[in-house]
């Protein structure tokens, strides 16, 4: 899905911008994947990604609680 509509970036590639290299802010992201910011709306769901991405909840399979 496309998380940033000025720079055409998806949600995978925040994924992957997050596990490769461990950026710390949105801004960051953005320097991972070669652009910067533009209109800002999309730096809430990148922080939301972010976060999903480094707590594991990024979409695999939920662990087993047994």
């Amino acid at each position: 899905m496309i998380v940033c509509s000025c720079n055409v970036l998806t949600d995978q590639a925040v994924r992957s911008a997050v596990s490769e290299d461990a950026p710390r802010t949105a801004g960051q992201v953005y320097g991972c994947l070669g652009c910067s910011p533009q209109c800002g709306r999309c730096a809430r769901t990148i922080k939301k990604i972010m976060t999903e991405a480094l707590s594991g909840a990024g979409g695999g399979p939920a662990p087993d609680s047994h």
